[in-house]
């Protein structure tokens, strides 16, 4: 079956990344890709985490005083 990427609603690195798998990969293989495409997705996550603590000025030790507070709000049953 030949495919073809004409798809508008894809970029360049999308397209790129269908061409490079357009032969399936052994389940091992396939599994291993997965996990380093997770693990780089955590990275930016934890990038953008750090980069929004110093845009914000906010430390360890806000991150420890905030994990410890309460937020819900109270329950008040209606009258």
């Amino acid at each position: 079956m030949e495919t073809t990427l004409n798809n508008p609603h894809l970029n360049e690195q999308q397209l790129d990344m269908l061409r490079l798998l357009k032969k399936p990969l052994p389940p091992t293989y396939f599994q291993q890709l997965r996990h380093l495409a997770v693990q780089l997705l955590g990275r930016q996550l934890d990038d953008t985490i750090d980069n929004w603590g110093k845009e914000y000025n906010i430390s360890e030790p806000d991150y420890e005083k905030l994990s410890k507070e309460h937020y819900r709000a109270s329950y008040k049953k209606p009258k």
